[in-house]
């Protein structure tokens, strides 16, 4: 939905955009009620720059507003996804199952959202649910990076199939190559298939763009990478 430069949240959403989540939020927050301000949107972009900032306890109050509004914004249905995500990263892992599903019959984005549920099931040691949710997402739609990275990276975990493992997460790469989670997966399989030289070259990478991801660093120490 794009606001317009004469809306009352131009200037945070602008702000937001620029990835500045910080003064977005102060701008949001500072807001006078009596400006004609659409509160649904509010809402909204206030919860997005705390999930930004990884407050996620403050965006899932004004997410939570949104969805509960009783509107038919768009917008409860990316709160909804929103929801779920931030479920998914706090360990509530029914909720952002139920969520998903609430999505699922809705239609809403169905390739992203069974990305979605592929990752609920795998951070609950459910392998083959995660994979057959990866599936499910490629078969809406076959260029969806983070499928084509998960499937990879799970089936390298599994040790199921390695050869297959690479070629997905490969042609993820291919498609976002600064992405940090795809470096790491290639490297993470190169390892399983034991090239430690080529595991390396992609972890160290990986490192280099999210030096502070505690995967990745595992990832190192396993593969026995040094870092300079």
């Amino acid at each position: 939905m794009a606001e317009k430069s004469s809306s009352p949240l131009f200037e945070g959403i602008s702000l937001y955009k620029k990835g500045d989540y910080t003064s977005a939020l102060t701008f949001f927050i500072s807001l006078p009620e009596n400006s004609g301000i659409d509160n649904i949107e509010l809402a909204y972009y206030i919860g997005l720059c705390y999930a930004k900032l990884e407050r996620y306890d403050d965006a899932l109050l004004y997410l939570e507003q949104v969805i509960t509004s009783e509107t038919q914004s768009p917008r409860v249905l990316q709160c909804r996804y929103l929801l779920a995500v931030i479920y998914a990263l706090i360990g509530k892992k029914r909720l952002a199952d139920f969520e998903l599903n609430k999505l699922l019959e809705t239609g809403y984005k169905p390739a992203d959202v069974y990305a979605s549920l592929a990752y609920v099931a795998w951070q609950q040691n459910e392998f083959e649910k995660c994979l057959d949710y990866y599936k499910k997402s490629l078969e809406i739609d076959p260029e969806n990076v983070t499928s084509l990275n998960g499937m990879g990276y799970v089936l390298a975990c599994m040790e199921k199939d390695l050869a297959k493992a690479l070629s997905y997460c490969k042609k993820a790469l291919d498609k976002e190559p600064q992405s940090a989670a795809c470096l790491d997966s290639v490297g993470w399989v190169y390892y399983k298939l034991g090239l430690k030289k080529d595991a390396a070259k992609y972890l160290l990478q990986a490192y280099a763009l999210r030096p502070e991801n505690a995967e990745i660093i595992e990832h190192l120490k396993i593969a026995q990478v040094e870092v300079s």
